[in-house]
């Protein structure tokens, strides 16, 4: 039985992942909250073109996907007006200067930090 989280339920996030099992993780803890998963995308080019054209309320990006920095993506979303948050191995050190102060997920992370920081993104969007 799934439980949606106050301020979460029907939250359309986007997630962008490589790895497929913390991809999948992801996507379990979102649905537990009640969340619409938007992807997950695990490569660049995919999370532009969800980032640029899909109906989105938060982003949960990995910093580096396939190999490639994800911040092109940041860069749509900060432009559209869309709360995203990195998820990152390095923490805010992984961040170039023009997205410090971004929420940064600390992999690995658990389902209470997600939640915290999905809380933090709902908050900022509209």
């Amino acid at each position: 039985m799934v439980d949606s989280v106050a301020g979460l339920d029907g939250l359309r996030v986007l997630v962008v992942e490589d790895e497929m099992l913390v991809s999948m993780l992801v996507e379990d803890m979102l649905t537990e909250f009640g969340c619409a998963i938007v992807g997950p995308a695990p490569d660049l080019d995919q999370a532009l073109a969800l980032a640029n054209d899909a109906e989105l309320d938060a982003a949960i990006l990995d910093v580096n996907v396939g190999g490639r920095q994800i911040f092109p993506v940041a860069d749509l979303l900060k432009a559209r007006g869309i709360p995203y948050a990195f998820a990152s191995g390095y923490g805010e050190a992984g961040l170039i200067e023009a997205h410090r102060g971004a929420p940064v997920l600390q992999k690995p992370f658990r389902q209470g930090d997600l939640e915290r920081v999905l809380k933090e993104l709902a908050a900022k969007r509209g």
